[in-house]
């Protein structure tokens, strides 16, 4: 069955970093990105040169770790992004460790590994890396909650 990014995701083009979902289970996700040199991020950074700035790395493995969270964890069956209303999966609490060797860079093509480490109530901590043909290029740990939309919604 194919995974619907667009279903468990609020992310749109030009902000959402994962391409596909290659495999999930209740504690892991394994999602794939292809940067293109026309992605946003690389407009700039640096011309000449262009790489994937680390806050977009940090930024996909987040949203991986969203779309595990949005299709096994959700406090509502089904969850769909542009359908149910009340929750806010996913959102970033801190970031406790990040770690970046090299760079990624247009046409590499990024494994996004997370590992879901502890979960208390609806509070989620996070291991992740990020490899280009097997190799490491990143890694971190990041933890996510789930909290009521209305926290995001402007008065």
């Amino acid at each position: 069955m194919t995974f619907n990014i667009f279903k468990r995701l609020h992310q749109r083009p030009p902000y959402l970093m994962i391409d596909e979902i290659i495999e999930h289970s209740y504690q892991y996700i394994h999602a794939r990105k292809v940067c293109k040199l026309s992605e946003h991020y690389l407009q700039g950074h640096f011309p000449h040169a262009p790489v994937v700035p680390g806050a977009m790395l940090q930024e996909m493995t987040t949203q991986a770790a969203g779309a595990l969270l949005a299709e096994h964890y959700s406090p509502v069956p089904d969850y769909d992004s542009e359908k149910t209303k009340g929750h806010a999966l996913g959102v970033l609490r801190a970031i406790h460790n990040s770690k970046f060797k090299t760079f990624a860079r247009p046409d590499d093509i990024l494994d996004i590994k997370v590992k879901l480490l502890q979960n208390i109530d609806n509070s989620f901590r996070f291991e992740a890396s990020i490899e280009i043909a097997g190799k490491k290029i990143m890694f971190n740990e990041f933890t996510l909650v789930n909290i009521s939309d209305s926290i995001l919604v402007e008065a």
